[in-house]
């Protein structure tokens, strides 16, 4: 007789200042769980799914809150359901009610999933577009201001330091309460993070890290 799998949940928010909460309720109780804080857009490294991909085995079910906490769009929720499914693994999406299982061919319900994930992709899209236009509106009219900066001029001085003597960007992540991504612009001159001329001239006499 085939041993019962264990039930490993997964959960994503966009940005370090949301809760799971919501998504955990939905989950409900589980084996183990595996948790990312950042975007699921495609290219960006997913820690806690690739651990979870390490760790789950034939017999076991994932389970999921709903098909856009697994990916944001279409061709990466495809990807990963093949991938869980191909290793024998269960997926289940709660609040979608759809559950995938290995060898199990139902042209229906991939039907459902393709055509959820692709209006959800829309829906982000179309929001994207709204926020751009926004901006430019508020640029005209001189009152955007940006996206408020999560570390101070000082600390953004000090972790540049730090970085340029080799200390790994998790740990100044760590150190100053944010994100690596955060870090990874401060070092490197990145989104709200800029380098001032003085600061270019400086960056290129050291050898600045990659993300850590």
């Amino acid at each position: 007789m085939t041993p019962k799998g264990q039930v490993v949940g997964y959960a994503r928010v966009s940005t370090e200042d949301q809760n799971l909460d919501r998504q955990l309720a939905a989950i409900g109780e589980v084996d183990r769980l595996f948790t990312d804080r950042l975007s699921g857009a495609h290219g960006v490294e997913r820690p806690g799914l690739n651990e979870l991909l390490a760790y789950v085995r034939a017999g076991d079910r994932v389970r999921v809150s709903s098909l856009d906490r697994l990916a944001r769009s279409l061709v990466d929720l495809e990807a990963w359901v093949e991938t869980l499914t191909a290793k024998g693994v269960e997926i289940e999406f709660v609040t979608n009610r759809l559950v995938f299982a290995p060898g199990v061919d139902d042209p229906f319900a991939v039907f459902q999933r393709q055509m959820i994930g692709a209006f959800a992709q829309f829906e982000r899209s179309i929001l994207r577009e709204r926020q751009r236009e926004g901006i430019e509106q508020a640029k005209k009219r001189g009152v955007y201001k940006g996206r408020k900066r999560a570390l101070d001029p000082d600390a953004v001085a000090a972790v540049r330091r730090r970085a340029a003597t080799g200390e790994k960007l998790t740990q100044l992540a760590a150190d100053y309460g944010c994100s690596r991504r955060v870090i990874h612009d401060v070092v490197h001159g990145g989104g709200a993070y800029p380098f001032t001329a003085a600061r270019d001239r400086m960056a290129g006499e050291v050898e600045l890290p990659i993300l850590q």
